[in-house]
């Protein structure tokens, strides 16, 4: 007698291979047998007539860290047939923060990762919390090297001392032994921009030959993408362990359809001498992320109360002017996108409320005031806790990326108290929906491939993302023709459409398109 049995359904197992028609069978929160079942019982039978039957669908890269433990989490994941997802991406992790420099650390993540009531100073605390009560879907954590970095050095420039490097690697390997799936990077961020390339592979030595998986945000995706990307690669030779290209593109109208096919002729010749080099990509040309992304990384030394005080500073204000109208030797996606492609997207103060969604040159004309005097004005009252989002990517060059057969597929979902990114609510829908059925840029197998079997492979997950005898009863039950983005820029905060029935380790979180409140995920 088995828990449930899905029949006459369409099945794409994770690999890539066509769909094979027959019946599923789940038991104790497994996959208990696949295949022609006539005559098998169960407790619950689900005629899947007409739909494909996949493996739950995983994101391995959001910023849900503090999200989670908020009262609903988990229905827009749910709704998208997420099943499993990793946060603590970006070198920037809720956990573990602890030492002289934890309350800075925490305001430089929060308009990234969130705040919680309670600090986890060891990701064994954070993983004890997430299992205090059962999760709304699997999640795991990456440790971020940017929040290791800060804990020990604060978020000043220059080198490092030998001792600032041991406490690093000590924070590091403690992580891993508590459970981090991996580790990220955020090298276009204070204060991992601050590392030379050697000063980098120092960091991370404890990796070298882990089999570990680094994932990163290059220190540059605009004019120097094809030069950060030939960094990680150098990275990837000189610790001979598994990197990850976090969504990868090319920032500016004038780096469209040039750097991006020439970084995935890079990055398929590394695989061919034998480096396991990947990347990832979004479904969206524009992209969000802290406001303060937009200023020289210098000015970011100090952490935030420093940088607010710069932004008060007359002279503090001119110098950052000039280096953001000449400088391109760092991310400047103002020169890249212009201030009409900027648009502010969660504000904290009341007053500033009616500028959410608008462009960074609509409130300046509003104000009656310079773009760069509205930026930095907006910026220093909210003390630097601004998220944007940026129309940034050529949707070829997105294309392009979803097409390799290295590249995975990711929301980079952050949440803030505003106005989210679309992605948050209806990334993998929009795959479905937009570059499968309507666009042909994936086949269906293809698209469910990278968002089943291939990330759980890339991290170990062998229990995840595949439709076996054994395998973990994470499963999607849906009609092609019914999956539907509703989320919009405007109006992001819009549910997905079309999931049928999704199984979370063998019990419906959705249930005939109904969410049943069941919850049993666990932390990975």
């Amino acid at each position: 007698m088995f828990d449930y049995l899905i029949q006459n359904i369409r099945i794409l197992d994770g690999s890539g291979a066509p769909a094979v028609s027959g019946d599923a069978a789940l038991s104790g929160g497994i996959i208990a047998g696949v295949g022609r079942l006539s005559g098998a019982e169960a407790a619950h039978v689900i005629d899947g007539r007409g739909r494909f039957l996949t493996p739950g669908f995983i994101d391995i890269h959001r910023h849900a860290d503090a999200a989670l433990f908020r009262p609903g989490f988990g229905k827009a994941e749910l709704a998208q047939g997420l099943t499993t997802i990793i946060n603590g991406n970006c070198g920037l992790s809720l956990s573990p923060v602890s030492g002289p420099h934890r309350e800075a650390v925490l305001d430089y993540l929060a308009p990234i990762v969130g705040r919680t009531e309670e600090d986890f100073p060891r990701l064994a605390d954070y993983r004890r919390r997430t299992n205090e009560a059962p999760l709304p879907l699997n999640t795991g954590m990456l440790a971020g090297m940017g929040t290791l970095r800060a804990c020990a050095a604060g978020f000043r420039d220059g080198a490092l001392t030998d001792g600032e490097y041991r406490l690093i690697h000590a924070a590091l390997e403690e992580a891993l032994s508590d459970g981090a799936l991996g580790v990220s990077l955020g090298l276009g961020y204070a204060p991992e921009c601050f590392y030379t390339t050697e000063q980098l592979i120092r960091a991370l030595a404890p990796l070298r030959r882990s089999g570990r998986v680094i994932t990163v945000h290059m220190r540059q995706e605009g004019d120097g993408v094809v030069e950060a990307l030939a960094e990680m690669l150098a990275v990837a030779r000189a610790l001979e362990t598994p990197v990850e290209i976090s969504h990868l593109k090319a920032i500016g109208r004038r780096n469209w359809r040039k750097a991006v096919p020439r970084m995935l002729e890079m990055i398929a010749s590394a695989r061919a001498e034998g480096l396991d080099v990947a990347c990832d990509a979004y479904p969206y040309p524009a992209g969000s992320t802290q406001l303060i992304h937009v200023l020289p990384p210098e000015f970011q030394a100090g952490g935030v109360e420093a940088l607010t005080a710069a932004l008060l500073d007359p002279e503090s204000r001119r110098r950052m002017r000039r280096r953001m109208e000449e400088g391109t030797d760092f991310e400047n996606i103002v020169s890249l996108v212009g201030f009409e492609n900027i648009h502010a997207a969660s504000l904290r103060l009341p007053e500033h409320r009616e500028w959410e969604g608008r462009t960074l040159a609509d409130i300046a004309k509003r104000q009656d005031k310079d773009p760069y005097d509205a930026l930095f004005d907006l910026l220093a009252a909210e003390r630097c806790g601004v998220s944007m989002i940026d129309f940034i990517a050529h949707q070829a060059d997105v294309e392009d990326i979803l097409r390799a057969p290295f590249s995975g597929v990711i929301s980079d979902a952050t949440y803030p108290e505003g106005l989210p990114h679309p992605r948050v609510y209806g990334a993998f829908p929009r795959l479905l929906e937009t570059y499968v059925r309507h666009r042909g840029v994936l086949t269906l197998e293809e698209a469910v491939r990278k968002l089943t079997r291939q990330p759980a492979d890339r991290f170990g997950l062998t229990q995840k993302g595949r439709i076996a005898p054994g395998a973990d009863a994470d499963l999607c039950l849906f009609d092609l023709e019914n999956i539907h983005e509703t989320a919009a820029w405007q109006r992001p905060e819009q549910l997905a459409e079309g999931m049928d029935w999704v199984f979370v380790n063998g019990f419906p979180a959705i249930q005939e398109g109904q969410f049943t409140g069941l919850r049993a995920g666990r932390h990975l």
